[in-house]
């Protein structure tokens, strides 16, 4: 995901797309300690995709208090 669109979502929709991140990432790091995990750079594009969205929702946090 690129920052373009992350910054498009609302407040709302990037909470939600950051609970169903971190939920695909458990799975994926449970795949990965059965060797199951056939794409393990995927677990890399979804930290960062969620470090991207707590990006843009510390800086609308920060925004609002000012």
């Amino acid at each position: 995901m690129k920052m373009k669109e992350i910054i498009e979502l609302s407040t709302d929709e990037l909470l939600t797309k950051r609970r169903d991140l971190r939920q695909e990432s458990l799975h994926l790091r449970l795949q990965q300690q059965s060797g199951q995990l056939e794409q393990p750079s995927r677990l890399r594009l979804l930290r960062r995709d969620v470090a991207r969205i707590e990006t843009v929702l510390s800086k609308r946090a920060t925004e609002t208090k000012k």
